[in-house]
């Protein structure tokens, strides 16, 4: 068997390199936004992790904002409320995105902060769905369903980022949660079009929200346990 042998050229220092593209990516200056968030968060780490969430950056929202629109839009001249059924996959690929392996540049720093893993995903998650919330329901108020609106759709948003998220923490894998979220909702959607005959009875059907409630909080607790401290570390 051959010795293993250290690729790393002799004149070539990891460690030195590795501080550096640390520093480079901490030295920015924290914006008013980040200030706020730090005040609020009392972690400065964790306000900065806050606003790097691959999903609540500037690209991510225009084009949140771009699909909603176009849901209000589509609402206002048909009749139907499609913002309600376009909010929850939009939000539950958010928070897919919200878990950083393979997707955050700024993950490997992330994880070596004094806060754990867990509060770094549980605050972004949160920051997500209450933004895609009130998205939806500005789209529902400029497609003027703002009226009707009964916040039924937040029940099966609720249910499809849990599953999103859980999905993306056991895979370590954001694709594979906002796939999963997504191709959940489309089956949903499908069948809900099949038994009632209208494709918004998804979010409009009481006797639905006991199973968007059960999803949720089962998907819930398999995201907290898969980002869980293994033992003998701290």
């Amino acid at each position: 068997m051959s010795e293993r042998r250290d690729v790393t050229p002799p004149d070539v220092d990891l460690d030195r390199v590795w501080t550096g593209v640390a520093a480079q990516v901490w030295q920015r200056e924290p914006g008013r936004l980040e200030r706020v968030a730090a005040r609020l968060l009392r972690s400065p780490g964790l306000a900065r992790a806050l606003l790097t969430t691959p999903s609540l950056l500037a690209p991510w929202l225009i084009a949140s904002v771009v699909v909603l629109g176009a849901g209000a839009i589509a609402t206002a001249g048909t009749g139907e409320p499609l913002v309600w059924v376009i909010a929850p996959a939009l939000a539950g690929a958010g928070i897919a995105y919200a878990y950083g392996p393979g997707i955050d540049p700024a993950w490997e720093l992330l994880c070596s902060m004094a806060v754990s893993d867990r509060m770094v995903l549980l605050v972004r998650a949160l920051a997500v769905f209450v933004l895609n919330a009130a998205l939806g329901l500005v789209a529902s108020a400029v497609s003027g369903t703002a009226a009707a609106v009964t916040f039924g759709w937040l029940i099966p948003m609720t249910a499809v980022c849990a599953l999103a998220l859980a999905v993306a923490t056991v895979a370590r894998s954001a694709n594979a949660g906002a796939a999963a979220g997504l191709a959940a909702w489309v089956i949903t959607v499908l069948a809900g079009q099949a038994a009632a005959g209208r494709f918004t009875a998804v979010v409009t059907e009481a006797v639905l929200i006991l199973p968007y409630l059960a999803v949720a909080a089962c998907c819930a607790a398999i995201a907290v346990y898969a980002t869980r401290i293994p033992r003998g570390t701290s």
